[in-house]
């Protein structure tokens, strides 16, 4: 635990998820929030391995979660998301025949009926936090989870997870977070979100 998360390099440039989410937000969630978490995380690591007692280790647990999730949820975000191919730039928003799409099938009944579930899950979500679509390790089913603030996802394997905090869509959507969720569809990487469930599947770890 030496302190030394970096932030990531987005995989497309800053404008390639136009014009369903903006350059603006895009540069401000991934300049700003995302290397903000960065370095509170690294902070609050080099603070705990300096403790000697107990109680100072309790007490960076709240900065560890929150500055550590918002990193590993931000990294795992990027990511999901891909240049549209409804605007010809990529692959963004395309679920091909598959195993993920059977999986989505079989537990939802149809690709549109897992992300109506999803949507409706995720703009439930009171506050800030995130919604998922994740694999139950148990069941080998592609469940519908929600966590809080910036929690990570450690009830499930992450497969999809969409950032349902302002910041990542207030710019563009203002208070409408349905219109943003349905928006984000059409970035989704379904290529990267596959290579996951197949890991997950085949029995990686989180």
């Amino acid at each position: 635990m030496s302190g030394q998360h970096t932030l990531p390099d987005l995989p497309y440039s800053y404008d390639a998820l136009e014009p369903f989410i903006s350059r603006q937000i895009m540069e401000l969630h991934h300049k700003k929030h995302h290397q903000t978490y960065v370095n509170s995380l690294n902070a609050a690591e080099q603070a705990y391995a300096k403790t000697s007692t107990p109680k100072e280790r309790i007490a960076l647990q709240a900065a560890l979660k929150f500055n550590g999730g918002g990193h590993i949820n931000h990294s795992l975000f990027w990511k999901n998301l891909a240049p549209s191919s409804s605007e010809g730039k990529g692959n963004g928003g395309v679920l091909r025949d598959g195993p993920l799409k059977d999986a989505i099938v079989q537990s939802f009944g149809s690709f549109e009926n897992f992300k109506k579930e999803f949507n409706t899950t995720t703009a439930a979500i009171q506050g800030s936090g995130w919604g998922w679509a994740g694999l139950n390790v148990t069941t080998k089913r592609v469940e519908i989870v929600t966590t809080a603030n910036q929690d990570p996802l450690l009830s499930h394997v992450p497969i999809i997870g969409v950032d349902i905090w302002e910041h990542a869509f207030y710019l563009q959507y203002l208070n409408v977070k349905v219109d943003y969720l349905n928006a984000i569809w059409n970035v989704i990487n379904f290529e990267e979100a596959e290579k996951r469930f197949l890991e997950a599947v085949n029995g990686s770890k989180l």
